[in-house]
């Protein structure tokens, strides 16, 4: 059971920010609310902390290709979540990120450029998390809001402080925050189905043409989006966990 009641009330921001580990994660975590808001205005921009290169099963994969096709990948998923911000990266090496104090200045650094009203990210307290990298960029991402909302924190970048008004951490075992993304499932599904180079290893789609496995996959996603939102009466939902005192 949650801690104290669930809330399904969010005003949409004018600007957003979701950060994650991997291409793909963002799109998981919250692309549909992602994908509402922005058909509401909001400007929505991603930034990835990894660069991808251990995403394939493929042992003789060229990892250097891997990288660039990812990047593009990503670009073309938040076209189909309607994102009209920047798509940034962070370049670190995949299942190897961590959030040193260098990382932690980088990610301040884009917050205080992009200056975000809302910043999303992994929930880096999830319990029995397999992988590192989720829990790092989780951490990254708090860390990060903390230097970017106070000006002594890295003044070398000479840039104002930025304090976001609300951070929403997706995969929380905790969420109290449930919002309604009913429509905007098939956006998410799209900007999934954008990240080619994943289908077999995490979306169950080891034929690229195989239009029986997309649709089962696309169906997937339409059963958990129902499922988090019909106890709320919601055809379908996102969860978080919100955290507004900045």
């Amino acid at each position: 059971m949650p801690d104290r009641p669930i809330s399904t009330s969010f005003t949409t921001p004018a600007s957003a920010l979701a950060i994650a580990a991997h291409p793909d994660d963002i799109e998981f975590g919250c692309g549909a609310t992602l994908a509402r808001w922005a058909t509401r205005g909001c400007v929505v921009h991603l930034l990835v902390c990894t660069d991808g290169s251990k995403g394939t099963w493929d042992v003789d994969a060229d990892t250097a290709a891997l990288i660039a096709r990812r990047q593009d990948e990503q670009r073309a998923a938040a076209a189909a979540m309607g994102a009209t911000g920047e798509v940034r990266f962070l370049g670190e090496i995949d299942g190897e990120l961590a959030a040193t104090l260098e990382n932690r200045g980088r990610v301040a650094r884009i917050i205080r450029e992009l200056q975000p009203q809302v910043v999303l990210g992994h929930d880096p307290w999830t319990r029995w998390r397999l992988h590192p990298d989720h829990r790092e960029a989780g951490l990254l991402t708090v860390e990060g809001i903390v230097a970017a909302r106070d000006p002594h924190f890295f003044p070398e970048h000479d840039l104002a402080h930025h304090r976001p008004r609300a951070l929403l951490l997706f995969e929380s075992e905790e969420p109290d925050l449930v919002l309604d993304v009913d429509g905007h499932g098939p956006a998410k599904a799209a900007a999934l189905e954008a990240h080619v180079s994943q289908f077999e290893t995490t979306m169950e789609i080891d034929d690229e043409a195989d239009q029986a496995q997309r649709q089962a996959f696309r169906a997937r996603i339409a059963d958990e989006l129902a499922e988090i939102g019909a106890p709320h009466g919601f055809g379908a939902a996102e969860a978080f966990r919100q955290l507004l005192d900045l």
